[in-house]
């Protein structure tokens, strides 16, 4: 059986089993269209799409 060479402190122990209690991921609401969104990421709305509350790019309509 493995043991430990040294005693892990109960600071550094909690501090790894912080990240267990994420459930949401971040989730942010765009300035300009009020829609809700991953933070540091562009989304597409009608045709648009959004970074930063500005239109990057417009979808062509092929005909």
């Amino acid at each position: 059986m493995a043991h430990p060479k040294r005693k892990i402190s109960k600071t550094r122990r909690d501090k790894r089993r912080t990240h267990y209690k994420l459930n949401a991921p971040g989730l942010t609401q765009c300035p300009t269209t009020g829609e809700t969104h991953l933070r540091h990421r562009a989304f597409w709305l009608d045709g648009k799409l959004y970074y930063k509350g500005q239109v990057i790019m417009e979808k062509e309509v092929l005909a």
